[in-house]
């Protein structure tokens, strides 16, 4: 059974994501959402891989790759007509292992491409950083953290997917934490202990280190890092017991079904829909971060993703070996079995509890039939009556 509280986590942070790039609003960056999406696919990965060893990669790709090739079959021919060169480079947009080449338009459209190259580079190193951390548990878990230091105090420099490493890698391993139990035992003193740690440190360093947008966090890498492992410890650390409120209103619970079956359409489709809506809202004076304009901007967000999931949701379903539906979640009406009326019971002679002619003072049990020919109950007369009725039947003794 699905643990509906992971899915809520996940449908909020899918939620997140795009009310953030439709609004820009700072405040939202403090909600840790590309982080919290690693920690559950790093959860994800450590529980195929024990269930399945390194086949595992194989599967994660299958369920990555094809969603990602059907907006690689729309925009990168859009591109190549619109000023995009020719180039090896371009099957990059098969295998993401590195940033795929985009034109002015759609470098900003598809920018959110780099999630699934970070996330296929944390699904390959995925076994051997799973056997390392089952047994250097803590010095795993530091060690990210550590490597983001060593590129924020500039004392190494490297290709955009190693600073991610040390970004989201941190991430990536506490939902192997997750999965192993190692966060349900460690005691609620040391998970609050560690939790105010790492918000503390991360909070300062934001405040002491602001980005050119001010105090977005994703402009503040190693304050982002920080900040989002500490509220990851409080969202997987302190899981409720149960998540069973989620299905008391059917309506909540079909959105959080659906977000999730199609969080990766809904990632990858976001961006593009935000940038068109953007471009149609300034003229109409929709610009801006007022909360009336955003939420305007939002509506149609939101209605143009719902046809995209509607367009391309399937894939999911093809990539994930389920039968590919419009809607995910839908609850068919089963169907009830016709009746059938039993057959009738072969109708019997009168019975009798005894010989009415060797104890006439005992009262005889009869059968009644319902118009069926079933037999309902039992009827008690005297011998007198049943005498009578025997004695007058046309038979052998007439």
């Amino acid at each position: 059974m699905r643990d509906r509280y992971i899915d809520l986590l996940r449908a909020l942070a899918i939620v997140r994501v795009v009310v953030y790039h439709t609004s820009g609003w700072t405040l939202l960056s403090f909600l840790p959402a590309m982080s919290l999406m690693f920690a559950l696919g790093g959860s994800l990965m450590a529980s195929s891989l024990d269930r399945s060893g390194v086949a595992a990669i194989g599967r994660r790709l299958r369920r990555l790759l094809p969603s990602l090739w059907v907006l690689s079959a729309i925009f990168v021919p859009a591109m190549l007509l619109t000023g995009l060169g020719a180039h090896w480079k371009l099957l990059l947009w098969l295998v993401p292992l590195s940033d795929p080449p985009a034109n002015h338009w759609g470098a900003l459209a598809l920018s959110t491409i780099w999630y699934l190259r970070d996330y296929l580079w944390f699904v390959l190193v995925s076994p051997l950083a799973l056997w390392l951390f089952r047994r250097y548990p803590v010095p795993t878990l530091i060690a990210p953290y550590l490597l983001l230091l060593v590129f924020e105090l500039g004392l190494l420099s490297g290709p955009p997917v190693l600073r991610d490493f040390g970004l989201y890698l941190g991430a990536w391993m506490l939902g192997f934490a997750h999965h192993d139990g190692l966060l349900r035992r460690w005691s609620r003193s040391v998970l609050t202990a560690v939790a105010g740690v790492l918000c503390a440190t991360g909070l300062a360093w934001i405040l002491t280190h602001p980005g050119f947008r001010g105090y977005d966090l994703n402009d503040i890498p190693l304050g982002n890092a920080l900040w989002s492992g500490g509220l990851i410890v409080v969202a997987l650390g302190f899981l409720p017991s149960t998540a069973d409120w989620i299905t008391r209103w059917s309506w909540f619970d079909r959105s959080v079904t659906v977000l999730n079956a199609r969080a990766l359409t809904i990632y990858l489709w976001h961006m593009p829909v935000v940038i068109l809506i953007a471009a149609i809202a300034a003229p109409l004076g929709y610009e801006g971060l007022q909360a009336d304009r955003a939420a305007v901007r939002l509506v149609g967000v939101a209605v143009l993703v719902a046809l995209a999931v509607a367009a391309f949701g399937w894939v999911e379903d093809l990539a994930a070996r389920r039968r590919p539906t419009l809607l995910p979640g839908a609850r068919r009406r089963p169907r009830l079995p016709v009746p059938v009326s039993p057959a009738p019971a072969p109708r019997e002679p009168v019975l009798a509890t005894t010989d009415p002619w060797k104890d006439l003072s005992r009262p005889i049990l009869l059968w009644r039939w319902d118009r069926a020919g079933a037999p309902t109950q039992l009827e008690e007369r005297r011998h007198d009556a049943v005498v009578s009725r025997w004695a007058a039947a046309p038979g052998p003794h007439a």
